[in-house]
């Protein structure tokens, strides 16, 4: 894992040399498959228009994933992806990204596209794509677990090295009862037990902002609804995706929300988008 030294000598003139945009828009937006809904996302795009874009689950290997079509949208991107599960990606509205980073460290024997981060506009940009981790208990929990300690190492060394971060994506995380529509019947499940509670509240206690929760404290807000059991008509959602901010930019938070109508349109993801503005100087 690199210390916050190393990464503060090799990026912050990457981050000095750019001004945050005034009313800079931050979104994340599981896409549950980039190829087959890209008409989804271009017109969620063209609608929205983010200044920067976390995507998570692209289901696409590298080569195959559609930069041309973002390209056309007036997007720059970087991406990590993956043979039929995973990936991620960053898309930028008139700029090319800056990578900076592409998985986590910690473990050389995974191999999933669950992280990579970049610099856009005087922003450093962390997007995650955390594993599920079901069933639970058993291996794959595991794996979530031990994953989520290696990113909350990765995590203390950003915060460490004064930048302004923004980390955005699923996070397959529920962290309180009012993130859940009905708690009561998720208690063994992987993305509500203590133990994934009690991480997202070590990353709160490192110095992050939960952004969306910040704003909205006290609402039933969602951003995931399962395609069974008509959920999205219920409104039986979760709240899985979070953009967690550093103390910088969190000062500099202006709005947070949730486009949820985008999960109504025809051959839509499971997730809305979820996004922050921030402020200028």
């Amino acid at each position: 894992m690199r210390d916050a030294a190393e990464w503060a000598d090799a990026h912050s003139s990457i981050l000095l040399d750019h001004e945050i945009r005034a009313g800079m828009k931050i979104a994340t937006f599981n896409v549950n498959g980039v190829n087959g809904r890209i008409d989804t996302l271009l017109r969620w795009l063209d609608e929205a228009r983010p200044d920067v874009v976390c995507l998570q689950e692209l289901k696409a290997p590298q080569e195959k994933f559609l930069r041309h079509a973002l390209d056309k949208a007036g997007y720059g991107a970087v991406w990590h992806g993956q043979q039929r599960w995973n990936g991620v990606a960053i898309l930028a509205r008139d700029v090319e990204p800056i990578e900076t980073r592409r998985g986590l460290g910690g473990d050389p024997e995974d191999s999933h596209s669950r992280y990579i981060e970049a610099a856009v506009n005087g922003v450093l940009i962390g997007c995650l794509y955390a594993p599920n981790g079901n069933p639970a208990p058993g291996p794959k929990f595991d794996y979530k677990l031990g994953w989520y300690e290696r990113f909350l190492a990765h995590t203390q060394d950003l915060l460490e090295t004064g930048a302004p971060v923004v980390l955005a994506g699923d996070y397959n995380i529920m962290p309180t009862d009012i993130d859940v529509y009905a708690p009561e019947r998720w208690q063994d499940d992987a993305l509500f037990r203590p133990e994934v509670r009690e991480v997202f509240r070590n990353l709160m206690s490192q110095g992050w902002t939960d952004a969306l929760r910040h704003l909205h404290p006290d609402e039933r807000i969602y951003t995931f609804w399962d395609y069974f059991r008509n959920a999205w008509g219920r409104n039986a959602g979760l709240r899985l995706d979070h953009l967690l901010l550093s103390p910088s930019v969190a000062a500099r938070l202006d709005e947070a929300d949730v486009d949820r109508h985008v999960r109504g349109w025809d051959h839509a993801s499971d997730h809305a988008p979820t996004w922050v503005t921030l402020l200028d100087d």
